[in-house]
């Protein structure tokens, strides 16, 4: 029997978010495309016998108890009823906050991983619906598909998008998804379009509708945004603070990532049409 697994956690990009209304909970209603990308976290899972949910490495100014790999540890324990724990040990590489879903990929792969070392049974779709109690990227996380998505982000619709490789910069901010969400300036009533729109106008019409009050609330963002402009369409990922751009090959996007200088941290990375994590589970 395994007791060990290491695993990617993968990022996202939106490459579009429309706000189309509001619920009455607060929540906004969404629609956007989700791309997987082969920038990834890894996560290691070491069986334990004892029931014990340990955090073997902690992130910064996160307590125990909000993390979300150990939150969705327990969350899968307490709903399967097993007596086995574990050992979490986190590699990050994915910036916080910075709107590319890299606690919410950590949590998936959480359970995704636990529930194969675990021996659990559970299917995607049982494991998607205790992720989204923790966040509702985390579903897109635990089926691993490049995918259409409405509702909050849970409703979602596999698609096959176009793979180029990505610069993403990370300006060195934090961005608070809570404030960008209640800005009274934000664009909450686009109009919805069809997935079959979406697709047909291509990235060109693709627009994030969380950038305008983003750029104005952190210069940092915007000047980035403005810089990797000149050299591709760019846009924000999620809320940010992550900023993107397309290019059709590698040499291109290295090059451009490693001119990007003082506006912060920049990889270059692949779209994915399926996750890693899927490809190492063979989910």
């Amino acid at each position: 029997m395994m007791t060990t697994l290491t695993l990617p956690a993968p990022a996202k990009l939106n490459r579009l978010l429309h706000i189309t209304g509001r619920r009455e909970d607060g929540y906004h209603r969404l629609q956007t495309l989700f791309q997987i990308i082969d920038l990834c976290d890894q996560l290691t899972l070491t069986s334990r016998d004892d029931g014990v949910i340990q955090l073997a490495t902690r992130v910064p100014g996160v307590a125990d108890d909000d993390n979300l790999i150990a939150r969705a540890a327990k969350l899968l324990q307490q709903a399967s009823g097993t007596h086995l724990g574990a050992t979490l040990t986190l590699d990050k590489t994915l910036p916080m906050g910075g709107g590319v879903g890299g606690g919410s990929s950590d949590a998936a792969t959480t359970l995704v991983g636990l529930n194969a070392l675990w021996r659990l049974g559970f299917s995607l779709d049982e494991l998607a619906a205790l992720g989204l109690r923790l966040g509702a990227d985390i579903p897109v996380f635990v089926h691993g598909h490049t995918a259409w998505a409405e509702g909050v982000g849970e409703q979602l619709t596999p698609v096959t998008l176009d793979t180029p490789w990505f610069v993403i910069i990370h300006p060195g901010v934090s961005v608070s998804t809570q404030a960008v969400f209640q800005d009274p300036q934000l664009t909450r009533d686009s109009r919805p379009i069809t997935m079959a729109r979406a697709l047909q106008g291509g990235a060109s019409e693709w627009r994030n509708d969380c950038e305008a009050v983003v750029k104005r609330h952190y210069p940092a963002i915007a000047q980035a945004l403005d810089w990797l402009s000149q050299h591709a369409p760019s846009r924000l990922t999620g809320t940010g603070a992550c900023v993107f751009a397309a290019f059709e090959d590698a040499q291109t996007a290295h090059a451009v990532a490693e001119a990007a200088g003082h506006h912060g941290s920049a990889w270059v990375a692949r779209g994915l049409n399926t996750s890693p994590l899927h490809d190492a589970l063979g989910c």
